[in-house]
């Protein structure tokens, strides 16, 4: 039965989006696969991301989802049409929620947007802002070294902060009143970087939005889940299953007291 949503990402920054689902969704089963032996997928090539997507992709549609949501701006920017050409179930980005999250909160139109070095370099938040709001001035910087410290669970220490701090000092310089979060790990980092880029500048995480398009197209689908269940959601991971687990259960906490959870560790290569 189709009746899960899959989530898959480079690493844990997906489970940014899975906590935005569980909380407006929580009768919709999540199956989630982060791929956390090859992370980070921001220096890759484009041919490498694709090919990882198609991989994750290939391995969970084993479970029959009814939907594919990649939870990852790299994967999105460059595999999300290639994985639409080769499913017949929706597949959900996060790139034009988060796009539309921003236009929607921006008041002077100049929008920042931090992201891996290959969702920078793509483009991509700047052509889907540019198509609906071509006005819009767009500053884009690379931050690399930020999905290192979540994936090893640094994301609450000072080095943490002070990395933030010190990444950031480029797009300060720019009258930002909105600040893209271009990369699903990067809540993790929420509040070094509110700190860093100071209280005049909204950050936008396409979690929230990008969950509510997971909704709209279930509901116009009819496939939203019957509430007379409790879903048994399934998290798997292709690296150190101690430390995935471990960051997980401290992003999702109630979520995961709330419904029953597998975890598995399985070879997709």
């Amino acid at each position: 039965m189709h009746n899960a949503i899959a989530v898959l990402d480079s690493g844990v920054g997906g489970l940014t989006v899975v906590k935005e689902v569980l909380r407006q969704l929580p009768q919709e089963k999540v199956i989630y696969f982060g791929d956390t032996a090859r992370t980070p997928y921001g220096p890759r090539s484009p041919e490498e991301v694709v090919l990882f997507t198609r991989q994750i992709v290939d391995y969970l549609t084993q479970f029959e989802p009814k939907m594919i949501v990649i939870a990852c701006n790299t994967a999105t920017a460059v595999a999300l049409e290639d994985i639409r050409s080769r499913v017949e179930i929706p597949v959900v980005g996060v790139i034009a929620p988060g796009a539309r999250a921003a236009i929607k909160h921006t008041r002077r139109g100049t929008v920042g947007v931090i992201g891996t070095e290959g969702t920078v370099k793509s483009r991509a938040y700047e052509y889907a802002l540019k198509e609906i709001s071509p006005q819009l001035e767009i500053v884009s910087l690379a931050c690399p070294t930020f999905v290192p410290l979540v994936e090893s669970g640094q994301f609450l220490s000072d080095h943490a902060k002070e990395t933030v701090r010190i990444t950031l000092e480029p797009i300060r310089r720019f009258p930002l009143d909105c600040l893209i979060l271009g990369c699903t790990h990067y809540p993790f980092l929420t509040g070094a970087i509110r700190e860093g880029m100071g209280p005049d500048v909204t950050l936008i995480s396409s979690a929230e939005e990008t969950a509510r398009e997971i909704s709209a197209i279930l509901y116009h689908r009819g496939q939203l889940a019957k509430a007379d269940r409790t879903p048994v959601h399934q998290f798997f991971c292709s690296g150190d299953p101690v430390m995935f687990k471990q960051i997980a259960c401290a992003w999702l906490e109630k979520y995961m007291d709330a419904s029953p959870v597998v975890w598995q560790v399985p070879t997709i290569v």
